[in-house]
């Protein structure tokens, strides 16, 4: 079994739609970042490449090159899961923690579990979210972004 721990954070901004897990969020920003800036897909993405002792999100998809611009973030962790397979690791579960004030995410929890099961091909049952908030402090707090924690295992 192989444990690896993924984080990634970004900053609100006009005129972007909220992606998290797959899905729109309905929130008057959304985040900045050369791809969608989905920070579930990406804390996640960066644990089964951390899991697997194949680096980071940036290294597999770098920001400096033009085909990840505004790139779909479900399909980088779908392809960040075939590399796994192909080094012979098996996606077994995912925890992941999102920090962030608003928008409430509960609605919502179920059916990103769904979209990042289906890039994962497994059952959503294997994927946990919760949605924490940062009772006020810091960038967090203050609305200025969100943050993500992600620990997958792999067998």
């Amino acid at each position: 079994m192989r444990v690896g721990i993924g984080f990634d954070s970004h900053r609100f901004a006009a005129g972007r739609p909220l992606i998290l897990g797959g899905v729109e969020i309905p929130h008057p920003q959304g985040l900045t970042g050369h791809s969608d800036a989905d920070v579930i897909c990406h804390a996640l993405t960066d644990a089964l490449l951390g899991a697997a002792g194949m680096g980071d999100i940036g290294r597999m998809f770098p920001d400096s090159d033009p085909q990840w611009k505004d790139a779909d973030s479900l399909k980088l962790l779908a392809q960040a899961q075939l590399a796994v397979l192909g080094a012979g690791h098996h996606f077994a579960q995912a925890d992941i923690t999102v920090i962030v004030e608003a928008p409430r995410l509960a609605p919502h929890i179920a059916v990103m579990q769904q979209r990042l099961a289906d890039a994962l091909v497994t059952n959503p049952s294997a994927i946990s979210i919760k949605a924490k908030t940062n009772e006020g402090m810091g960038w967090i707090g203050r609305g200025e972004g969100i943050a993500a924690i992600a620990v997958a295992t792999l067998t």
